[in-house]
């Protein structure tokens, strides 16, 4: 079958090197418009956009349109494409769109639908500290992520997955099921299902969610600092200064004590001691957070030891 792939992000790219590998014709790819990205802030396509130029070089078309209105639906009909492939292309497809393709569309989503429809699934099945996840391939439908399911495989979660991480896997998981969902379809095989369950929903996470909340539990703290990881990233204030803090652990069973000069009482964020192999221990709402591993604005990435040994006066110090 001829395909138009539509997507943008990291996690699409393995799907699109899978279907150019496959026996399916990928006839054009839809991607989101250059953006600034890296320090110096230069306009870069998105991953899809550099692998595709990679991949296919200059015969299949890369579209990068804002919106998918008249001309995008003129030239994506001019490439005469069977099926629609998306994943994480961030625009809703509308009739007259969906109209061009004769065999409809199939969407690649990272979580067992109807768990966690919307944008950022594989963030809130680890904010949720969900015991498993997984990938979805579904039909398109008018609303978002409503359609019927073609292919599902779950896996189990750890509990200690960062978003990066969990993305990485999704991807690779996801990319021959995009081909066996498409080998299925053009042989007549697929039996779409219905999604059962009570849905969920998640929107689009933001920079403010990276702010730490330290009255909040230990684990959620430590579950939306892994969720986090690499977008937003978690951070604090210490001195006046932004604080990123990049790996942490629940320490729970920590018991302070004052004959070990450890800070008692103290409210949440307070650093109330430095423990030799778990880190900065931190009072949470309720329990205590081990920090493993931070960053000070302009300076280097350091483990918990090397910063207590460049601040004085680091016990009894609070977070903000």
């Amino acid at each position: 079958m001829r395909v138009v792939f539509a997507g943008s992000p990291d996690i699409a790219v393995p799907s699109l090197e899978a279907l150019v590998a496959s026996s399916h014709t990928v006839a054009g790819v839809l991607t989101n418009p250059e953006s600034k990205v890296g320090r110096g802030l230069k306009m870069s396509g998105t991953p899809v956009a550099q692998a595709a130029a990679r991949l296919l070089g200059d015969g299949v078309p890369i579209f990068t349109f804002e919106t998918l209105r008249e001309e995008a639906r003129e030239a994506v009909a001019a490439c005469h494409p069977d099926i629609l492939v998306s994943f994480a292309y961030g625009r809703i497809f509308g009739p007259k769109f969906m109209a061009l393709f004769p065999k409809g569309g199939i969407n690649v989503h990272p979580s067992l639908l109807p768990r966690w429809r919307g944008s950022s699934p594989v963030q809130h099945a680890i904010l949720a500290m969900d015991e498993e996840t997984g990938i979805s391939i579904q039909t398109i439908a008018p609303e978002m992520d409503t359609g019927d399911l073609l292919l599902v495989q779950k896996f189990p979660l750890s509990g200690k997955e960062k978003a990066g991480t969990l993305s990485e896997s999704c991807a690779r998981l996801a990319a021959p099921m995009v081909v066996e969902a498409l080998d299925a379809i053009d042989q007549g095989k697929a039996r779409p299902r219905p999604q059962i369950g009570e849905p969920t929903y998640c929107g689009k996470i933001s920079k403010e969610d990276g702010r730490i909340d330290w009255g909040r539990p230990s684990r959620e703290l430590d579950a939306r600092m892994r969720a986090f990881d690499p977008w937003p990233g978690s951070y604090t204030t210490f001195r006046g200064q932004r604080l990123s803090i990049l790996e942490v652990e629940a320490f729970d069973e920590f018991v302070p004590s004052n004959a070990d000069g450890h800070v008692t009482n103290s409210a949440p964020g307070t650093i109330i001691a430095v423990v030799a192999r778990k880190g900065i221990v931190v009072t949470a709402g309720q329990g205590y957070l081990a920090v493993k591993r931070l960053q000070l604005a302009t300076r280097k990435a350091v483990d918990s030891r090397e910063f207590a040994n460049g601040v004085r006066g680091l016990v009894g110090a609070v977070f903000f």
